[in-house]
Parts: structure tokens; sequence; C-alpha cells
């Protein structure tokens, strides 16, 4: 139906006024590969991915974010806890800022998150956001 990824559609819609940027919130949803050695390199490159996520949230661009696990992280709290992927909500001018976000953050890079998968999408809060 569409030739053009989502966030492109999405771009020209919340494309921000020359004289006062206005600022907009997107959902983040992106998911862990499956492939045998993925958790080993997302813990590799865990801290790198927290610094810079740490930088990201103290200027405002991430406003929440956070890992992904599997269900049973919730039934046996004493059990490690699975790392599946990543959500964020976060906040800029226009979409490409966040996929630039999402796609030099070292997860992406080093291959821990599918880029098959994440969606990236406008997002609008009923609820108030920190």
């Amino acid at each position: 139906m569409f030739k053009r990824p989502l966030w492109q559609l999405a771009s020209r819609a919340m494309a921000s006024s020359a004289t006062t940027p206005v600022k907009h919130r997107f959902l983040v949803y992106a998911p862990d590969k499956t492939e045998p050695g993925t958790l080993e390199r997302r813990l590799s490159v865990r801290e790198s991915h927290l610094a810079v996520a740490k930088e990201n949230i103290a200027s405002g661009f991430i406003r929440v974010g956070g890992m992904m696990t599997t269900p049973e992280a919730l039934t046996n709290p004493d059990a490690p806890k699975k790392m599946v992927g990543s959500a964020l909500i976060c906040e800029a001018e226009t979409i490409e800022q966040v996929r630039k976000m999402v796609e030099s953050d070292i997860y992406y890079t080093s291959g821990v998150w599918d880029p098959e998968k994440i969606v990236i999408l406008p997002f609008f809060a009923a609820t108030p956001i920190p």
C-alpha cells in the first residue's frame, strides 16, 4: 500500500514551525533480535547504551525509557530478567530526530535491536509523563 516507511509519512505531518519549534512525543518500540547471542551482545554494550541514554534523559529528549522482558519476570522475581527489547517515549521536533537517535544507539549499531521490527510513531499521552 505505502512504499515509504511510516516515519517518513508522519514526518511531513509533524513538521515544526520555522519561528517556534514545536516538540512532539514519539513512541519507540525496539525489540531485540531473536538469534542466539543477542542477549550476550546486549549485555556487552549495555553500559555504553546506558551512558548515552542518561544524556538523552538529562536533555529531555527521552522522557520515559526502559527494557522489555518476558512475562516470566513477573511470576518469578528471583529469576534473572530475560531482556527482549526496549521501549521509549521521546520528545523531539521531528520523527527524523528520533530515528537518528535510534539508528545511532549502540543497541542498533551492534545488532541487538531488530531493525526490521522497530516502530517509531507519534504518541499522544492520555496521562501525565514525567
